[in-house]
């Protein structure tokens, strides 16, 4: 499953995939299997959630563009 909160916030930190691999702790290939897997560790996502000030449950959350929420509204 992937996450676009995770790349969402990461690109809106202006941080490259490597650079968060490396605040991470980890390579960026693991990073890269992390985004085709889902199967992020528990402690690395809380340490996601600190360096993107929010919560985990936010970052887990797969939304949709704002027009596809409203038409389903209808």
């Amino acid at each position: 499953m992937y996450y676009m909160n995770i790349e969402v916030e990461r690109i809106r930190k202006g941080i490259t995939k490597t650079e968060l691999a490396n605040k991470l702790g980890i390579t960026p290939k693991t990073y890269q299997n992390w985004q085709k897997s889902g199967n992020i560790p528990s402690s690395k996502l809380i340490s996601l959630s600190s360096i993107f000030d929010c919560s985990v449950d936010f970052l887990l959350k797969n939304t949709k563009p704002n027009n596809q929420q409203s038409n389903r509204r209808r």
